[in-house]
């Protein structure tokens, strides 16, 4: 197990209560709880003056696994996941689209570019 620092500061291992709300389920009274219970540890942070709760993941995943069985963790997991994944295509798709348009744009510019040159030879014979 890492030691406490290591864990707080290690990408993806926290979250804010606001992700475990939406991504585990779990209301803000059943954080606090878990909190006063001991069962969750959390940081105070604060974005632009609005102060929120970090959380370890592995802490919030074990209350919920607690709470609602295993079976509604992985559900919210595999949930979770699918709308990341689907946030990234939509992502890609709308690049794609621009890297197409900004082709297009570029072949139609090399088509004129090409004719331009052709015109001034075809013109000496």
């Amino acid at each position: 197990m890492e030691s406490g620092a290591e864990e707080w500061g290690r990408k993806g291992a926290t979250l804010s209560d606001k992700s475990a709300r939406s991504e585990y389920g779990l209301t803000q009274e059943e954080i606090y709880a878990a909190i006063d219970a001991g069962k969750l540890q959390y940081r105070p942070a604060a974005m632009h003056g609005n102060p929120w709760l970090r959380l370890l993941r592995r802490e919030v995943e074990d209350l919920v696994a607690a709470r609602s069985g295993d079976r509604y963790l992985r559900e919210r997991k595999a949930r979770t996941e699918l709308a990341q994944i689907n946030r990234e295509l939509k992502q890609l798709r709308a690049e794609l689209a621009a890297l197409e348009e900004r082709r297009a744009r570029l072949l139609a510019e090399l088509a004129d570019q090409g004719d331009h040159q052709a015109r001034p030879a075809s013109a000496a014979q």
